[in-house]
């Protein structure tokens, strides 16, 4: 990747003309865009090149952006922006569910798409903010690396979307102290408040799965009742 380029995103959309668009609109604002037509394609480019974002639309013939964001979920942590058709909150909720770092119902301003995709980037841990020594966080057999942003179990690194990485990095800077959910929703970045703090709960989930022996019971990342969530190390 280029260093006068913000990052390399590929757009998967079976409608031509707006993958086009898009790509167009992405590439004037300083992104290397690539473009699929279906799941099937983007597997192919994912096993060739590498990718700073994946923009996904959720109604495609053959495989959905649903399923195909489950299934990347299960070995990377690009992050992942849902296009959908849909507004519902329940449909929004499930694209989150399936791994996706955030939604954009259409039709939607291009700007907006923009504006989404820098939010997420800008979660991700940058090398020159890590300190050194990095401090390290004991979560029972996992154990979390405030300075690069990582969770461990054991010698292997567990992969943290953007958003969990974000919402971590929140929690792992007030170790024992509630988090608010309006807090976390802060950084989740703009959105209904209903949706937004559904939203949280659900990475909240997806995380104690992550980091728990019994995510039902959760030891290390608990709710607070009336105060939010907290992150409990060793």
């Amino acid at each position: 990747m280029s260093e006068d380029r913000e990052g390399h995103v590929l757009v998967v959309d079976d409608d031509a003309r707006l993958r086009t668009l898009i790509g167009r609109y992405l590439a004037r604002n300083g992104f290397w865009v690539t473009g699929a037509r279906d799941a099937a394609h983007a597997r192919r480019l994912l096993e060739s090149l590498e990718f700073d974002m994946l923009v996904l639309d959720v109604m495609m013939p053959g495989e959905s952006g649903l399923e195909l964001t489950a299934s990347l979920r299960e070995r990377m942590a690009v992050p992942i922006l849902l296009l959908t058709a849909r507004g519902e909150a329940d449909d929004r909720i499930r694209g989150l569910e399936a791994g996706a770092d955030d939604y954009l119902a259409k039709p939607f301003e291009p700007r907006e798409l923009l504006l989404r995709i820098n939010a997420i980037l800008r979660r991700l841990p940058r090398e020159e903010s890590r300190p050194a020594p990095p401090r390290t966080l004991h979560l029972g057999d996992a154990r979390y690396d405030t300075g690069r942003g990582e969770l461990w179990r054991g010698n292997d690194l567990v992969r943290l979307t953007a958003t969990e990485g974000m919402l971590m990095r929140v929690l792992a800077a007030k170790p024992h102290e509630p988090v608010s959910r309006a807090e976390l929703m802060a950084d989740l970045g703009d959105g209904e408040a209903e949706v937004q703090e559904r939203a949280v709960d659900v990475q909240i989930t997806r995380l104690r799965r992550k980091i728990e022996a019994d995510p039902k019971a959760p030891r290390y990342l608990q709710t607070v009742r009336g105060a939010g969530y907290m992150l409990a190390p060793d």
